[in-house]
């Protein structure tokens, strides 16, 4: 089959409808690593690929869902590399330092001083000041 057309694939399949959606449904397994059902598939696109395996009746409606079940399980993510526990505790010391939030001032000080602090700025600039 040198090229493959809407026509070829319509035998296969009820409708254009019916055709878009399994086409999509097959493209997206394709990209997610599903085996191919044809061969010699190389240099094809995932919708060239679709198409053709629905034209030949390697994918049809009630063959879609038993594919997307079958499929194989990605493997599992690879473990994180060595970490370099000097960087790590430098990292820690530094984060620790900038969080740190120790009070300054102690809680009888701060209310005379913001109380003060008040009374300046209602009484208005000193004369020095202008």
């Amino acid at each position: 089959m040198a090229r493959v057309t809407v026509e070829d694939c319509l035998k296969n399949v009820d409708s254009r409808f019916t055709l878009v959606h399994l086409a999509v449904r097959r493209v997206l397994q394709l990209r997610s690593g599903a085996p191919l059902t044809m061969e010699n598939t190389r240099g094809n696109k995932e919708v060239v690929t679709a198409l053709r395996e629905i034209a030949a009746e390697n994918i049809t409606v009630d063959n879609i869902r038993q594919i997307e079940e079958s499929r194989p399980i990605a493997p599992p993510p690879e473990a994180p590399a060595a970490v370099d526990v000097g960087a790590a505790v430098e990292l820690r010391e530094i984060m620790d330092e900038a969080t740190s939030f120790a009070p300054t001032v102690e809680y009888g000080e701060s209310e005379s001083e913001f109380g003060e602090q008040e009374l300046d700025q209602e009484a208005g600039p000193d004369e020095e000041e202008i």
